[in-house]
């Protein structure tokens, strides 16, 4: 993965998370205070509810009292005294009584529960009600939800007790009013939020009979079995704008049973809308982000790897051997520290390459200037001994001075072709021609050169052995110079081996170059031994001038090849000859 690619996806990573990260937290926060503005809403409009409750609660009992404190409810209860009362005439005084305290449901009921007048039910005139006996003469003190029962059902209602005495009978004045639809729309409602009464009859709303109660059937049966106040999500149809929460306040009677339940409900369309318009606002600052990540790792990308690949490139061009490449410097922030520091690093390297060139260039003439004093020392010495034999042959043994002469002679021809030959080799090695390249078949020279050595191999009893690569190509080489490496390293290869062995030429192809391999099982060679071993006028053997190994490099090098040697006392010697293959 490229810089500019992993720079954009740390950009789009980092405004992902970021924007992810600022979108869940400001939606949890608007959740919750949503939720704490729903609570405040609910508790505000239970509060109304139960106010409303209490103030219709306190009109109830007062118009109870005030009927039982009637001369009407007292007449009926001194004609309850009577042996045998004639409670007829009182058959509608509960009606006209009704209508004028303003109650919807009022009986009046002796004490041993018959009722004598009804409201809400006259043709009940005469039936009994088994709650007044469980009263115990002691009518609950205050308003209190009752269910009524009218000709149509029972209803649920808000009720009180009145009581009035004449002598050792009592009359009970029971009263109140139905808690319906007419109930809920007294109260007001904030926007978004509606209230539901639930009886076992009906549920209905202020503007009348709700159709889809189904939803909320599994809340209110869970309200009526735990008789507590809960919340529930109702889902109405499958778009979540649409859905409700409900709190469900079960309503009591005196005995504290179940007998209906207050529903607030508070639409959830306000936090589903914007929950979605964080959500896509969130989407659409994160796609900004991403785009802006985009442009700016674009624009800094191509601020550093620009100079940066430049650098790359003069880094390459250093490694390609032209020490003075430099790369132009547009800034003054660390990119442009990093260019500078590049350009002084080069100068630096060229500078310390020219010394050290011209230090080596110093040291290789000295020490070519040693080796061939060294080398011109040993053939002079004989010359000087034999002239001066010569000279004292002729002053002191004339009549021996013909043989000595014609031995001198000899010795210094010997010597002086010796010093030819030393001559030759420094030549050869200084004027070194440039290679004449053409394609060159190296198995073929491989096989003519070990043809062209059978006889010193045979005479040194050493078996020949060729491993080549049919598939390794032409190489462009100029065959001579490859042929006197390649002859150079067989005799050395024979040298190694005194009491016979193996020489083994192969070839392969190795990568992109083709690598040759002069292998011997002789003497080998120590670590020490083989760092020298290219340098020039340095052998291991008694004799030659040091000068063929380094030729051969000298011969590969100019090739644009390489070559190595890996050796271990005792194990052999193998040189290995790295060659470009010919491009085809």
């Amino acid at each position: 993965m490229t810089f500019r690619s992993r720079l954009l996806l740390v950009f789009a990573l980092a405004v992902m998370v970021a924007v992810g990260t600022v979108e869940w937290i400001v939606s949890d926060s608007t959740r919750q205070a949503f939720e704490r503005l729903e609570t405040q809403r609910v508790d505000a409009l239970v509060a109304q509810f139960r106010r409303e409750f209490a103030r219709r609660g306190q009109e109830i009992v007062r118009a109870v009292n005030g009927i039982a404190a009637s001369d009407s409810a007292l007449n009926i209860a001194v004609a309850l005294n009577q042996k045998a009362p004639d409670l007829s005439p009182f058959v509608n005084e509960a009606a006209a009584q009704a209508s004028t305290h303003g109650l919807d449901l009022l009986e009046l009921l002796a004490d041993d529960g018959t009722i004598v007048s009804s409201a809400q039910w006259p043709a009940r005139f005469g039936y009994r009600e088994a709650w007044v006996a469980g009263l115990g003469g002691q009518p609950p003190r205050g308003a209190f939800l009752r269910r009524d029962e009218l000709p149509d059902g029972e209803v649920l209602a808000l009720a009180a007790v009145g009581v009035a005495a004449a002598g050792d009978r009592r009359l009970y004045v029971a009263g109140g009013q139905r808690l319906d639809r007419e109930f809920l729309s007294t109260l007001v409602l904030p926007a978004g939020m509606r209230v539901l009464l639930y009886t076992p009859q009906a549920l209905v709303e202020a503007s009348g009979p709700v159709l889809q109660a189904a939803p909320l059937a599994p809340l209110i049966e869970r309200a009526r079995r735990e008789n507590r106040e809960l919340s529930g999500v109702v889902h109405w149809t499958a778009e979540a704008s649409g859905a409700e929460t409900f709190h469900v306040i079960p309503l009591g009677g005196a005995g504290n049973g179940f007998l209906g339940a207050l529903l607030v409900g508070s639409s959830r369309r306000e936090l589903v809308e914007l929950e979605r318009f964080l959500r896509w606002t969130g989407l659409m600052v994160a796609a900004g982000g991403v785009l802006l990540g985009v442009v700016v790792s674009w624009w800094a990308t191509a601020r550093v790897t620009r100079p940066v690949m430049q650098l790359a490139e003069g880094a390459r061009e250093v490694a390609a051997g032209n020490w003075s490449a430099s790369v132009e410097v547009h800034s003054r922030d660390e990119i442009g520290q990093l260019a500078r520091a590049f350009n002084r690093m080069t100068h630096e390297l060229v500078e310390q390459r020219e010394r050290l060139v011209q230090a080596e260039r110093v040291a290789a003439w000295r020490e070519l200037a040693r080796r061939l004093a060294h080398e011109l020392k040993n053939p002079l010495f004989p010359l000087q001994i034999t002239v001066e034999n010569l000279q004292r042959a002729r002053e002191r043994y004339p009549e021996q001075f013909d043989e000595v002469f014609r031995e001198g002679t000899a010795t210094l021809l010997a010597e002086l072709a010796n010093l030819k030959q030393i001559v030759g080799r420094f030549s050869e090695f200084a004027r070194m021609p440039p290679p004449e390249l053409q394609p060159v078949d190296l198995n073929r020279l491989a096989a003519a050169t070990l043809k062209l050595f059978e006889p010193q191999l045979a005479q040194a009893r050493v078996s020949g052995r060729l491993e080549l690569d049919p598939g390794i190509g032409p190489v462009s080489a100029d065959p001579e110079q490859m042929s006197g490496v390649l002859r150079n390293l067989a005799l050395n290869a024979i040298d190694a081996m005194p009491a016979g062995g193996v020489l083994t030429i192969r070839t392969r192809r190795h990568g992109t170059t083709v690598r040759l391999e002069v292998a011997d099982t002789g003497q080998g060679l120590t670590p020490e031994e083989c760092g020298r071993l290219f340098t020039p006028y340095y052998t291991t053997k008694t004799h030659g001038t040091g000068l063929g190994l380094a030729i051969v490099q000298s011969v590969v090098s100019d090739h644009k090849g390489r070559i190595s040697v890996e050796s271990e006392p005792g194990r052999g010697a193998t040189f290995r000859i790295d060659l470009p293959a010919e491009n085809p």
